[in-house]
């Protein structure tokens, strides 16, 4: 018998029930007899043993639904070996959650956060294994994380349909796309969508500069401009700020 068990941490974005459908379907297709818990609401379910004995039948129908069926939630790491108030010490609490269930494997579907809480239990002992869940396309170790490439769709969708109303108008629109640290979101998206200019957090804008590339647009005949903004991205004269804060 193996049992796993598995959760989804963070954000939500596209595929993760098609990640974890892939993970279960392997696992029932083996020569193996198997049992996955689903953990609710990311590592909370974990941390207060909230969870279900999931079935092939609860892996049907979810290929092309958003959003996961398991619930999702934010555990900042920062906060993960803190001792609450009620007295609850989250890392024992999932690892006794682990052992009481007799797992043989967690798997863990998130981002930046949530990889570093999966590699901490990983260090206490756990068997930990791992799925690269961010739209920011921004964990080491892989060249594309899921959820990446369907975000740049829809972002460079919304930069293509901006245009005619742009040139309509005769303006200048600023479409903010998320990218908080890292630019890969709005870098592809802007260069697919044809925004006429991008900013991102790794490469910090000079005001001047962006007027002055809007100005020669004006002159060639251009009558709007578009920008792609990365949420974090910063200024030059900005001492205040960093890309890596």
């Amino acid at each position: 018998m193996i049992r796993i068990g598995m959760l989804t941490s963070g954000g939500d974005c596209q595929a993760l029930n098609a990640a974890m459908r892939g993970v279960a379907k392997t696992l029932y297709n083996s020569n193996e007899e198997v049992e996955i818990y689903g953990f609710l609401n990311g590592y909370q379910g974990l941390i207060h043993g909230r969870f279900r004995l999931l079935t092939y039948d609860d892996f049907s129908g979810i290929l092309t639904k958003g959003g996961t069926f398991l619930g999702s939630s934010r555990t900042p790491f920062k906060m993960i070996q803190v001792i609450e108030e009620d007295g609850i010490d989250k890392v024992a609490a999932m690892k006794q959650t682990y052992y009481k269930l007799q797992l043989d494997c967690l798997v863990v579907l998130g981002g930046n956060g949530t990889h570093k809480t999966a590699n901490l239990l990983s260090e206490e002992g756990l068997n930990v294994v791992t799925l690269p869940k961010t739209i920011d396309n921004d964990l080491w170790g892989t060249d594309m994380t899921f959820g990446f490439q369907s975000a740049v769709d829809i972002a460079t969708d919304c930069i293509d349909m901006i245009h005619t109303t742009a040139a309509s108008h005769g303006r200048i629109f600023i479409v903010e796309i998320m990218g908080h640290k890292v630019g890969w979101l709005p870098l592809n998206a802007g260069m697919a969508g044809g925004a006429d200019i991008i900013l991102i957090p790794e490469i910090p804008y000079d005001l001047d500069k962006i007027a002055e590339k809007i100005k020669e647009r004006h002159d060639r005949g251009a009558s709007f401009t578009i920008l792609a903004v990365a949420e974090g991205a910063i200024s030059k004269k900005d001492p205040t700020r960093s890309p890596r804060s």
